[in-house]
């Protein structure tokens, strides 16, 4: 498989999955997409990418299959039908959050039918999406990833390979239950030092330079002021939803369960998350459950 451009199916083109068919279609790929909400092949469309009626139409005589879709069962059902259509040697490539299982049962689909299979899920949010500064960390057999690591970075910054069949997955929900924790951890020091009479950017100017320093407090600051760029300077806009959030802790949660680790505060942390996404705050950024921490009069 070469690494010149290519056609490329994208199946997915959501606020994740349509930026990133934008920057292949920006560096030089003819990339055909499938999605079922009307909305989003509209915004897809005016950027290039040619739309199609379904899936079979998206992938046919494509050299390169592109998923993005909500859950584990969607992935099985896309690739299902796509690996009865495309022949042996096509490369399918996974970006969606999925359990680590349904990844390993996709890469078996592609395997039994003599296609290469890379679960690639990434980190960056919809900013880094649009920007193509997205991170990658995939999974799969070697050659198969050299294949697709082309590919990834006409949508990202930095590609990692991660081992084997679902390799990708097992690193995203553990860099996601790191953050999930993190992100609580630096709002509840914030809630804190506003109770003890501290300013904000005082506990910023301190621990942005101290022991407390973590990408939840230099780069996505829960409060407004230290970080022009953080969600909360624009009222919690999402970058990255608490339901997002959410679904990965759940999903760190499943997988630590059946691995038999344990996972005290990632357990915590999905409860957290539980609670601020039954409120009616899952679609605010994950950042804003600062205001759930500092008490019930701040949760409006």
């Amino acid at each position: 498989m070469t690494t010149t451009p290519q056609t490329i199916a994208f199946v997915g083109l959501g606020n994740m999955g349509g930026p990133m068919a934008a920057n292949l279609v920006r560096a030089g790929h003819s990339v055909r997409g499938f999605d079922l909400a009307p909305a989003s092949l509209e915004t897809a469309k005016a950027e290039g990418i040619g739309i199609v009626g379904s899936v079979l139409e998206a992938v046919d005589g494509a050299a390169v299959v592109v998923t993005m879709l909500p859950a584990g069962r969607h992935v099985i059902e896309v690739w299902s039908q796509v690996v009865e259509a495309v022949p042996a040697g096509t490369l399918l490539i996974d970006s969606s959050t999925v359990d680590v299982a349904s990844a390993r049962q996709a890469h078996a689909l592609a395997e039994a039918r003599g296609c290469w299979g890379v679960d690639a899920p990434v980190s960056g949010g919809t900013g880094g999406a649009k920007a193509g500064t997205l991170t990658f960390m995939a999974g799969g057999a070697e050659e198969a990833f050299a294949a697709a690591e082309p590919i990834l970075r006409r949508m990202g910054k930095s590609v990692f390979h991660c081992g084997a069949a679902g390799a990708g997955q097992a690193a995203k929900i553990c860099n996601n239950m790191i953050l999930g924790i993190s992100m609580i951890g630096v709002c509840e020091a914030f809630a804190l030092g506003e109770k003890l009479g501290l300013s904000q950017q005082a506990l910023f100017d301190v621990a942005s330079v101290s022991s407390g320093q973590c990408w939840s407090l230099t780069t996505y600051c829960p409060v407004p002021g230290p970080v022009p760029t953080s969600p909360a300077n624009t009222g919690y806009k999402p970058g990255f939803a608490a339901a997002l959030m959410l679904k990965d802790l759940r999903l760190a949660q499943e997988a630590a369960a059946a691995a038999g680790a344990a996972t005290p505060l990632g357990a915590e942390a999905e409860r957290l998350y539980a609670t601020f996404g039954e409120a009616g705050h899952g679609g605010e950024d994950f950042s804003a459950i600062i205001r759930m921490l500092r008490g019930p009069s701040e949760e409006a």
